[in-house]
């Protein structure tokens, strides 16, 4: 068995940590290894544990999370950042995103929801909503095109990346384009390497930015 993913948990509500933790230890793939009550705390601790994941509130005293996710990725950019909110309000997800976050949970979610979507988080497989992508796509407006990065991009990985901007997940791009999981996973790290980038957030905002939209996104 792989080694379980090693998760922070942020919140100053000791019941929503409490609830937070007994949703986790459902699933084994999960190592609980701190606890904090705000985003100053978050960055400590993350100094000190160095976790996978880190399970983030947003409306906290003394730091709140989106200043604290800004600052931890600008110091451990490979830290996963999910946002755990009970409001399906994305305004401030949406700025949490661009802060760095790699995703966002609702806390009246099921169990099964939390785990499957983390473990996605985990390793960078986790797919964005057409919501998110939609709003991406109001923020950014295309800009004068890049040359030099473009010419690095295949045609084939140009194709995954406008299916990874309208919000499908490996699986589904693999389905549509006819080829395996694994060859998916491979072509985005080869994309993530020349782009000099690190998750989906980041790889859907460039395509944005470059105008490679597909009509699928406003079906």
């Amino acid at each position: 068995m792989s080694q379980p993913f090693r998760v922070l948990i942020v919140d100053d509500h000791p019941h929503a940590r409490e609830g937070i933790q007994s949703i986790l230890r459902m699933d084994t793939s999960f190592e609980i290894v701190a606890e904090g009550r705000n985003g100053a705390e978050a960055i400590r601790l993350t100094e000190q544990w160095m976790p996978d994941i880190i399970l983030m509130d947003i409306n906290m005293p003394q730091m709140d999370g989106l200043e604290a996710t800004k600052q931890i990725k600008d110091k451990f950019p490979y830290v996963k950042i999910v946002m755990v909110t009970v409001s399906d309000d994305i305004t401030h997800l949406f700025e949490a995103l661009k802060k760095g976050a790699q995703g966002y949970l609702l806390k009246n979610l099921s169990p099964n929801s939390w785990h499957e979507y983390l473990k996605a988080i985990a390793v960078d497989e986790a797919p964005m909503s057409r919501e998110l992508a939609l709003r991406l796509l109001q923020e950014f407006t295309p800009k004068e095109k890049q040359e030099a990065p473009n010419a690095l991009i295949t045609g084939r990985e140009r194709e995954i990346l406008e299916w990874v901007a309208s919000g499908r997940s490996n699986r589904l791009i693999s389905e549509g384009l006819g080829i395996s999981e694994y060859t998916v996973k491979n072509h985005l790290k080869n994309i993530m390497q020349k782009l000099q980038m690190d998750n989906r957030v980041q790889l859907t905002r460039y395509v944005f930015e470059q105008g490679w939209l597909r009509r699928m996104i406003d079906k």
